[in-house]
């Protein structure tokens, strides 16, 4: 079945810090306790130049959007302050939305986070989307927040920022964790009431739960298929239960994304990176392993395991076979995007474009590929009714 109509596009970039010394590659973990002695600024400020300028790439050639996040303490992001790689992002673009999958909410101050999201939101002329998570296990070591009460303070800062966004008049909060005399978020979103939202999750039923409640979007994060799909057909039942209709829209599908001329070539471009990325940048150590992150059934179903065993350790095997990873031809990454946008019913398709130290002339390459071949052919066979071709199967 072709992709459906009003397919958005986007890509993801996740701006890590890509100039770490090799003898680093030994450390238990790039998260938490790394020490910034690593980080060199005058390489930064050089990183920050080529994403920005990859981020305007995505606007020339056509994407719909972008979309960054938010890491603490980290050689996997240098966006620990995500709202102002969107400010910049937009004051260079003109029709790129942006998504910032994002600021945890409970490590922040709930009516600051409104009001900076409204601000930005404004200032791009309503361009802004909103993921909202409750973060990694690694943010909580440097955040002083305490994980046992982390859900409580999330679902709580979320009241704080609709009731801040939705109210037309000042009005106030009292409640268990945060106190506010006066909620009087100016200026307010330029969308009425507010940017659409997402909550972001690894498959955690709670959190699809919280997406349910609310009526927002669910977005899973990189996690295998087939918890992604139990997800899913958990979304959608509770949804159509609370007497909501299940948008296309609402459950995006991310694929990890390489193009090359060949299958053949595209592996031999992107696998050095992608085992950069799962062997070195994701590498947690026993930070990922934070008593009171999650409830007690959640870490019997996880197999006591917060993370999956991808972070920290790369196998090509296991990524193909567990995870939305295209990498391959335009015919093959088209056939396989097809695929699962058919299986997740989804209208919205985000690219992994950057994956680990890939240096610029890949991704460009890569971004490149996806909008002058594989975004032309999806749309091609949504437009003829052409099916897919069986080697997708």
């Amino acid at each position: 079945m072709p992709i459906l109509p009003n397919t958005e596009f986007l890509v993801a970039h996740y701006m890590p810090y890509t100039e770490l010394p090799p003898e680093e590659s030994g450390r238990e973990s790039l998260w938490v306790d790394i020490p910034n002695s690593l980080f060199d600024p005058k390489k930064g400020h050089d990183l920050y130049g080529r994403y920005f300028h990859e981020a305007v790439l995505a606007e020339k050639l056509g994407f719909d959007g972008i979309c960054i996040n938010e890491h603490h303490a980290t050689a996997s992001s240098m966006m620990p302050v995500p709202s102002l790689i969107a400010a910049t992002i937009f004051a260079q673009t003109t029709k790129l939305k942006v998504c910032v999958m994002g600021t945890p909410p409970n490590m922040d101050s709930p009516n600051r986070l409104a009001e900076t999201y409204a601000m930005l939101d404004v200032m791009s002329g309503g361009r802004l989307e909103v993921a909202i998570p409750l973060g990694t296990p690694m943010e909580y070591w440097v955040n002083p927040v305490a994980p046992a009460t982390a859900r409580k303070r999330h679902r709580e800062a979320i009241d704080i920022i609709l009731k801040a966004w939705s109210s037309r008049e000042a009005t106030s909060h009292d409640g268990e964790f945060y106190h506010y005399k006066y909620l009087n978020v100016w200026p307010r979103p330029y969308q009425d009431p507010h940017p659409p939202i997402f909550i972001v999750g690894s498959g955690s039923l709670e959190t699809v739960d919280l997406a349910v409640e609310y009526g927002f979007g669910y977005a899973s994060t990189f996690s295998p298929i087939p918890k992604q799909l139990a997800a899913l057909d958990y979304f959608q039942k509770k949804t159509i239960e609370s007497g909501r209709t299940v948008r296309p829209s609402m459950f995006p599908l991310t694929v990890m994304t390489y193009v090359a001329e060949t299958d053949e070539q595209a592996l031999a471009e992107f696998e050095p990176h992608a085992k950069y990325y799962f062997d070195f940048l994701l590498r947690p150590g026993e930070f990922a392993n934070l008593p009171g992150y999650i409830g007690l059934d959640e870490l019997r179903r996880r197999g006591g395991h917060v993370l999956p065993s991808s972070h920290g350790r790369f196998d090509w095997d296991d990524l193909q076979n567990f995870y939305r990873v295209a990498v391959g031809s335009a015919e093959t990454v088209a056939d396989k995007i097809e695929k699962w946008a058919e299986e997740v019913g989804s209208n919205r398709i985000i690219f992994e474009v950057h994956t680990g130290d890939m240096p610029h002339w890949k991704l460009a390459k890569n971004m490149t590929l996806l909008a002058e071949e594989v975004v032309p052919e999806l749309k091609r066979r949504r437009d003829t009714n052409q099916p897919r071709a069986e080697a997708a199967e």
